[in-house]
């Protein structure tokens, strides 16, 4: 017998307004001044109200994140699905860096059933930002559910197959535990926390969403991102220096000393996150056709192919890229990253796909830090 499991957000839970880096525009006080009234709206449950606010607010600021946010927010709210579909999904186009619609994205099509594309979205997530806890959560949820199609299945085609019978008793399981809290998503605090983004102070109010479904009393819990900012870790507390009275030996003298692995291993995981961002965004830009900010992923003393010179290499992706009829769409497998310093090398399979051709090749990028940013130094293709 297959099971309905019901994918709703999970109680407590809270979706929040986006914090916006260095790599899009930030949100200035003043900015984001506009936007409470729309927060109140929505924490008070006046969704028509919200919208209204939100899609005015939109009109003088038509690429404003935030805004376009929380109208996919009140959208989910109002039982709109396929219009705050869409509102994440040019969201996820526009700022490809950003976790939180990829998450949200993937909410959505869990509660329509459609886990293979909420599967993808959560991977995108990942990509973008490795050490986002709840979308690797949610994607969990994701693949117990696939599973438990995938024995169901099974048990269709033979029905006495004890092995599949006994998994999908344990993915049954896991499933109805993983949704047992019940009750619904609290509401966030109407209180703002300040949060420094690139020296630029933002303030931000969680939204609740109470978006459920009664198809089955079955639950598995998909998470949406939450209000609480990732905060720094605190600084290393200074190290004393001891002076010894009596001569150092010249071994002593030569030993090096030993350097900090926390640091180091901190350090490298955070070039390592901003590679896998810059990585996502190359992809993006060039799936969407905007040249000036694909090439802009190049630094300036990029190895050209065939020795050719940089503004005719330019030309060639320019008429390669928006000179292409119909769609492109580039995605890649999960990359292999190694940082030395401010150098690395990404390895991954890229798969490609226009209206004439369809292929899958594996890539290294050699990226250097630049101006603050990862660019690729070199291009290769095997």
């Amino acid at each position: 017998m297959a099971i309905k499991p019901l994918l709703r957000i999970q109680p407590g839970a809270i979706l929040r307004a986006l914090l916006l880096g260095a790599a899009v525009a930030i949100i200035t006080p003043a900015v984001a001044d506009n936007l409470p009234e729309v927060q109140r709206l929505i924490k008070q449950g006046q969704f028509p109200q919200a919208l209204a606010r939100v899609d005015a607010y939109l009109a003088g600021k038509p690429k404003d994140a935030q805004g376009r946010f929380l109208k996919g927010l009140i959208l989910t709210e109002m039982n709109k699905p396929a219009e705050a579909i869409a509102v994440f999904t040019k969201l996820t186009e526009d700022y490809p860096e950003l976790p939180e619609p990829y998450n949200n994205l993937a909410v959505l099509y869990a509660q329509q059933k459609q886990y293979d594309k909420a599967r993808t979205a959560l991977e995108m997530a990942i990509r973008t930002h490795p050490s986002y806890a709840i979308a690797y959560e949610n994607l969990g949820d994701v693949y117990a559910k696939l599973a438990s199609q995938a024995y169901d299945k099974a048990l269709q085609i033979d029905s006495s197959n004890p092995t599949a019978q006994n998994k999908l008793a344990l993915i049954r399981d896991l499933i109805t535990t993983s949704g047992k809290s019940g009750g619904r998503p609290q509401a966030a605090s109407a209180k703002p926390e300040p949060v420094k983004v690139a020296a630029v102070t933002t303030q931000t109010t969680a939204t609740s969403t109470t978006t459920t479904s009664t198809a089955s009393t079955t639950t598995t819990t998909l998470e949406v991102a939450t209000a609480k900012p990732e905060t720094a870790a605190p600084p290393a507390a200074p190290t004393a220096t001891v002076v010894s009275t009596t001569p150092a030996t010249k071994e002593s003298a030569k030993k090096p000393a030993a350097p900090n692995a926390p640091e180091t291993a901190s350090a490298n995981k955070a070039a390592k996150d901003e590679i896998a961002k810059a990585l996502a965004g190359w992809a993006a830009t060039w799936s969407r056709k905007d040249v000036r900010a694909y090439l802009a992923h190049y630094s300036s003393d990029f190895k050209t192919p065939k020795g050719m010179t940089r503004k005719a290499w330019e030309a060639q992706r320019e008429q390669r890229i928006a000179g292409k009829g119909g769609k492109i769409q580039v995605s890649y497998d999960e990359p292999s990253i190694t940082v030395n310093g401010d150098k690395a090398t990404v390895k991954f399979r890229q798969h490609y796909k226009s209206s004439g051709l369809s292929n899958s090749t594996g890539k290294v990028l050699l990226m250097v830090r630049s101006g603050g940013k990862w660019l690729i130094q070199d291009e290769q293709t095997h």
